[in-house]
């Protein structure tokens, strides 16, 4: 009974080693990882095809050369001035060999005294520049677009997780006459896990925006060939389509077929530079706009907190200085009475007491100064009202008299309602109870 119940979590325990090492075995296997050409100091023209004779082999390969880098070097004139091949200037031998870097052999057949190859010749842009007419010869380039190259191939769709001849064409393809400006990947590292085939017909934007930033691209392109063989080792027939955006807008496509096996890499490498071409193409047309749902979202707007500017606090009382010139303290004992009778004043006291001249008091008054000085002329005084002082005299040598008190309205008696009894004015006696 105890070896079942450590059987199940052995079996367990195996099968999630084997599930890791497949996963490591994937991450650092050694049949993935291409890295591209590096071109940009260089300008390259290909498919220059030669075909001369000569006294020996040597000598009828070096003039085959001779002639791939004047008619090379026209055809990068005629490409970067969009003019015709004929227009394009005549170098002499000696500059040619100062400005081409390398002599690219793509296939060449090598006889006793004749040379027939197809060729591609580089040219350091640095030094080519000036007899090119164009200043560091640099082409008006798209933003960084971010390439995928797809192969559908027996059912199976690839990207970078092994090595293919799709993903190696791109990689050898010379970006340097381009328009377009690639963001190549190996395959190497975390690439087949972060773009490989099922990434690229995702359309989420938020794993899109995090992919282009990590690779610092601003958009992307999905490069598709649809691989057919006759039979293995056979006849290949190929379908490219060229993709573009998150959504796999088709821009482009087209068909190329190769005779065997062998040919499928030359079918390839023709493919990605016609594909270069649809995507050129495109982007004159103004198709490869980057899609907006790749943009972050703008925040959204908050509400202007509106400052409510402070308000100053009402004082309900306030202080002011009451000056009275009389000539006797009687003078100045009915003053202070008549203060304290003055409606809205709250408390009154003496500041300094004068009998026979200007005293002064402290009033505090529910109002502000101009109302206090009305009030107190209403009572007949003579009232002269500064920013917190208020003056009172009277022309007589007596202030003047006391408003009389209020007169209280008499009380009304009740009226009697109209459920109410009337009562009998006259006083009944009750009668005598008999003896």
């Amino acid at each position: 009974m105890l070896r079942r119940r450590l059987l199940i979590p052995f079996l367990l325990l195996i099968a999630a080693v084997g599930l890791g090492g497949a996963l490591y075995a994937q991450l650092e296997s050694g049949d993935r990882g291409i890295l591209p050409l590096d071109s940009s100091n260089t300008l390259e023209i290909g498919g220059i095809h030669v075909d001369v004779g000569g006294a020996d082999a040597q000598s009828a390969r070096y003039a085959g050369w001779r002639i791939a880098q004047r008619q090379g070097f026209k055809a990068l004139w005629a490409k970067m001035h969009n003019a015709p091949f004929t227009q394009a200037p005549n170098l002499p031998d000696g500059t040619l060999d100062q400005i081409v870097s390398s002599v690219n052999v793509e296939h060449e057949q090598i006889g006793p005294n004749r040379y027939i190859a197809d060729l591609g010749v580089q040219f350091d842009r640095a030094r080519a520049a000036p007899f090119l007419g164009v200043e560091g010869g640099q082409l008006t380039r798209s933003v960084p677009m971010l390439l995928i190259p797809v192969t559908i191939s027996g059912g199976t769709v690839t990207s970078v997780e092994l090595r293919n001849a799709w993903q190696r064409a791109w990689a050898q393809f010379r970006t340097a006459q381009s328009p377009i400006d690639y963001v190549r990947i190996s395959g190497m590292g975390a690439d087949p896990l972060l773009l490989n085939a099922g990434q690229a017909v995702r359309p989420g934007r938020g794993w899109w925006r995090n992919l282009l930033d990590m690779y610092g691209a601003a958009d992307i392109l999905v490069a598709e060939v649809q691989l057919q063989r006759l039979y293995p080792s056979g006849p290949a027939r190929a379908r490219f389509i060229a993709r573009h955006g998150p959504d796999g807008e088709v821009v482009g496509g087209f068909t190329l077929t190769a005779a065997n096996s062998e040919g499928v890499g030359a079918m390839m490498a023709e493919g990605a530079r016609r594909m270069d071409g649809l995507y050129a193409q495109a982007m004159a047309a103004g198709r490869l706009t980057r899609d907006s749902s790749l943009n972050l979202p703008p925040p959204p707007i908050l509400p202007q907190l509106v400052e409510a500017k402070p308000v100053a606090p009402v004082k309900l009382v306030n202080s002011f200085q009451v000056q009275v010139t009389g000539k006797n303290v009687n003078f100045y004992n009915f003053a202070m009475a008549h203060l304290r009778s003055v409606p809205g004043i709250e408390s009154i006291t003496p500041q300094q007491i004068n009998p026979g001249g200007t005293s002064y008091i402290l009033v505090t008054y529910h109002g502000d100064v101009s109302q206090l000085a009305a009030a107190l002329s209403a009572r007949g005084w003579i009232a002269e009202a500064a920013v917190t002082v208020v003056k009172i005299h009277s022309d007589a040598d007596k202030p003047p008299a006391m408003p009389p008190p209020p007169v209280q309205p008499a009380a009304q008696p009740p009226v009697p309602g109209p459920t109410q009894p009337t009562t009998n004015q006259s006083t009944s006696q009750p009668p005598k109870a008999e003896q």
